[in-house]
C-alpha cells in the first residue's frame, strides 16, 4: 500500500528556527547601539562603532529576523491551502541555505564598513547579485506550488505573500543597480536627487511590501486559525488587498519633504500616504474582528495576545505614519528619535508580535506536539515584550518632539534659542528609557528561546499528512 503523501515541513522548521536565533542577534546588536548612544565609550573599536553596529541591526532584524519568519510562514501556508507538497525541495533548501549565508555576508561585511550608504540596502553588489538568485529561487518554489495546488481557490494570504515576493524583486533590483569598481566597492547608477527618490522608493517600500505585505498574509491565515474563527469579511481582505498594493507604491516621497525634491513629488507621497490609512485598517479591522464570538479566549491563549495585540500597533503605526506625512508635521517630527519611534512602533509592535506568535503556533506542529512546552513562559513573554514596546516608543514619541521643539525654537533677533548639544543632553533619560525597553523585548526572545529548545528537545520531527481537498480543511 502507498504511504500516505506528507507535507514538506523540513524547511519550515529551519526558517522557524532560525527566526528565534536571528531575532536574538538582531536584537541584541540593536540594545548594543541605543547603549553606545548613552555610553560613548562603548564605541570601542572601528568595527564595533555605532555607525557599523546600526545598519547592522536593522538589516539582521527586518532581513534574518524578518525574512526566515515570511520565509517559514509562507512555505507553510502555501502547502497548506493550497494542498499539495512544496514545488521543488532542493530548490526551497537551496534559499534557505542561500539566505543564511546572504546573512552571514553581511554579519560581517558591514562591520568591516563594506557598505554602499544606502539604507536598507548597504549590502555591496556581489551580495546583492545573491539576493537576486535566492530570491528568484524563493518565486519559482512559492509560484510553483501555488501554480500545481489541488484546489481551484488561492487563499487570500498567498496574495499577499505573492505581492511581496514580486514587489520585492523589482525593489531590489531597480534600487540595486550599480558600477562595481572593485569586489567590495561599487556606484549607485544613479544620481544626485534621482539616486534619492530611487532610494526612497525602494526603502518605502521595503516597509510597504517586506515589513506589511508578507506580515499581512501571516496575519490572514495565522489569526483566524488561532481563533478558531473565519476571516471577519473575505470581501474585504480582497479590497484590503488590491487597494493597499496599488497604493503603496507611490507613497516613499514622504522620506524627502524639505529636500531637493521636486515639490510636487513630496506632496504626490503625502496625498497617498494619507489615502493609504484606508486600507491599513481596513486590513486592521478585518483582523480584529474575526475574534468576534472568540474574545473570551484571549484569556487563556497568549498566542493569540501576540497576534491580536500586533493588529492594535499596526493600527497605531499606519495611522501615526500617514499623519507624519503631513509636511507640517514632518516639519517637526523630521529627522528626530520620532521617526524612530514610530518605525519601532511597526517592527517590535506589528512584524515581531505577528511573526512570534506564528512562530508559537507553528513549533509544536512541526514537531508533533499538542502545545509548546511552557504556556505560562509564552504569556510572561508576551508581557515582558509589550512592556518593553512600550517603554521604547513612548520614550522616543517624547524625544522626539522635544528635538523639533529645541532645534525649531529661535529668539526674537533671529537666532537659535538652543545650541544642538543642549537637546542632546536633553534626551539623554529619554535613551536610557529606550535601551530599557529595547532589552526587556531581547529577555522576551531569550525566553522564546529556552521555550523553542524545550519544546524540539526529544522530538521526532514531524510531517502532517497532505489531506484531500475535499475534506480538507488548511
Amino acid at each position: 500500500m502507498q504511504s500516505q503523501a506528507t507535507y514538506n515541513y523540513k524547511v519550515v522548521r529551519q526558517f522557524a528556527i532560525m527566526t528565534v536565533v536571528w531575532g536574538i542577534v538582531g536584537m541584541l546588536v540593536g540594545v548594543i547601539v541605543a547603549a553606545q548612544l548613552i555610553w560613548p565609550e562603548l564605541n570601542v573599536h572601528e568595527f564595533l562603532h555605532f555607525g557599523r553596529l546600526r545598519p547592522l541591526h536593522t538589516n539582521a532584524v527586518i532581513f534574518a529576523f524578518g525574512g526566515c519568519a515570511l520565509f517559514a510562514t509562507s512555505f507553510y501556508v502555501v502547502q497548506r491551502t493550497c494542498h499539495t507538497r512544496l514545488f521543488a525541495p532542493g530548490l526551497a533548501s537551496f534559499v534557505f541555505w542561500g539566505w543564511q549565508l546572504i546573512i552571514v555576508a553581511a554579519a560581517v561585511t558591514l562591520p568591516l564598513g563594506i557598505t554602499t550608504g544606502k539604507e536598507y540596502a548597504e549590502l555591496e553588489w556581489p551580495i546583492d547579485i545573491a539576493i537576486a538568485v535566492v530570491w528568484v529561487a524563493y518565486a519559482v518554489v512559492f509560484f510553483g506550488t501555488v501554480a500545481t495546488r489541488k484546489v481551484s481557490h488561492i487563499y487570500v494570504a498567498n496574495w499577499f505573500y505573492g505581492a511581496f515576493i514580486i514587489a520585492v524583486a523589482l525593489l531590489h533590483i531597480v534600487n540595486s543597480v550599480e558600477i562595481p569598481v572593485s569586489l567590495f566597492k561599487s556606484y549607485s547608477a544613479y544620481a544626485g536627487v534621482q539616486d534619492a527618490m530611487v532610494q526612497w522608493w525602494y526603502g518605502h517600500n521595503a516597509v510597504g511590501f517586506f515589513l506589511t505585505a508578507g506580515f499581512l498574509g501571516m496575519m490572514y491565515y495565522f489569526v483566524p486559525k488561532q481563533a478558531d474563527r473565519p476571516i471577519y469579511s473575505y470581501r474585504l481582505s480582497v479590497v484590503h488587498f488590491w487597494a493597499l498594493i496599488f497604493t503603496y507604491m507611490w507613497a516613499g516621497p514622504h522620506h524627502l519633504h524639505y529636500t531637493a525634491l521636486p515639490d510636487w513629488a513630496q506632496s504626490v507621497g503625502m496625498l497617498f500616504s494619507l489615502i493609504l490609512l484606508a486600507p491599513s485598517w481596513g486590513g486592521m479591522i478585518n483582523g480584529i474582528m474575526t475574534l468576534s464570538g472568540a474574545w473570551h479566549k484571549l484569556r487563556t491563549d497568549p498566542i493569540l495576545k501576540f497576534m491580536v495585540t500586533s493588529l492594535s500597533f499596526y493600527g497605531m503605526s499606519t495611522f501615526e505614519g500617514p499623519m507624519m506625512s503631513v509636511k507640517t508635521v514632518n516639519a517637526l517630527s523630521h529627522y528626530t528619535d520620532w521617526t524612530v519611534g514610530h518605525v519601532h512602533s511597526g517592527a517590535l509592535g506589528w512584524v515581531a508580535l505577528i511573526s512570534i506568535g506564528s512562530v508559537y503556533f507553528l513549533l509544536p506542529r512541526l514537531y508533533g506536539k499538542t502545545e509548546m512546552y511552557s504556556t505560562k513562559l509564552v504569556n510572561t513573554h508576551f508581557w515582558v515584550a509589550t512592556v518593553g514596546i512600550v517603554l521604547y516608543i513612548a520614550s522616543m514619541w517624547i524625544a522626539g518632539v522635544m528635538q523639533g521643539l529645541y532645534w525649531r525654537a529661535v529668539n526674537p533677533d533671529g537666532t537659535l534659542t538652543y545650541a544642538f548639544v543642549e537637546g542632546v543632553k536633553a534626551t539623554y533619560p529619554l535613551w536610557t528609557i529606550r535601551l530599557v525597553g529595547g532589552a526587556l523585548f531581547l529577555v522576551g526572545m531569550l525566553i522564546m528561546f529556552y521555550n523553542m529548545l524545550k519544546t524540539i528537545a526529544g522530538e521526532r520531527a514531524y510531517n502532517a499528512p497532505i489531506v484531500a481537498p475535499a475534506a480538507a480543511h488548511a
